[in-house]
């Protein structure tokens, strides 16, 4: 494995890259193990289970892989609602922003508090609301 060099070491980011990137080339060892004389070897850190490289389609189908066998719908969810559930929810848990843009592996608060966070609570207030006058007629 391979890591970047930078004048004054490593960053905390990097540092706690790596062992999530040797469990990776692990599991990438047994995927082409299982591809057999299919392996397509592209010297890619993250390729598809034949060695191709990846692209949308490929990252689509994996994720649905893994929100079904979450026993959720697959049809529901996609990386992105993720990361914005993800934020949103600890945010809403009071969680701060800065730890939350650091989570998720955002340099500043900004994208992290305009783009990914949506509020919650405000929203299943105001439904709320609008069912108790629904049932109150």
């Amino acid at each position: 494995m391979w890591c970047s060099a930078r004048a004054g070491g490593d960053t905390r980011r990097s540092a706690r890259a790596g062992p999530a990137l040797i469990t990776h080339r692990t599991q990438q060892e047994r995927d082409k193990e299982k591809a057999g004389k299919n392996w397509k070897d592209h010297g890619l850190v993250f390729a598809s289970l034949v060695g191709t490289p990846l692209d949308a389609h490929n990252v689509r189908r994996a994720f649905r892989l893994i929100v079904k066998d979450a026993g959720l719908a697959p049809y529901y969810w996609t990386p992105r609602e993720s990361r914005h559930s993800f934020v949103s929810l600890l945010s809403d848990s009071g969680v701060p922003l800065e730890e939350i843009a650091r989570l998720a592996g955002h340099s500043g608060t900004a994208v992290t508090g305009s783009v990914n966070r949506k509020q919650i609570r405000p929203v299943l207030f105001g439904g709320a609301g609008v069912v108790d006058e629904i049932f109150a007629r």
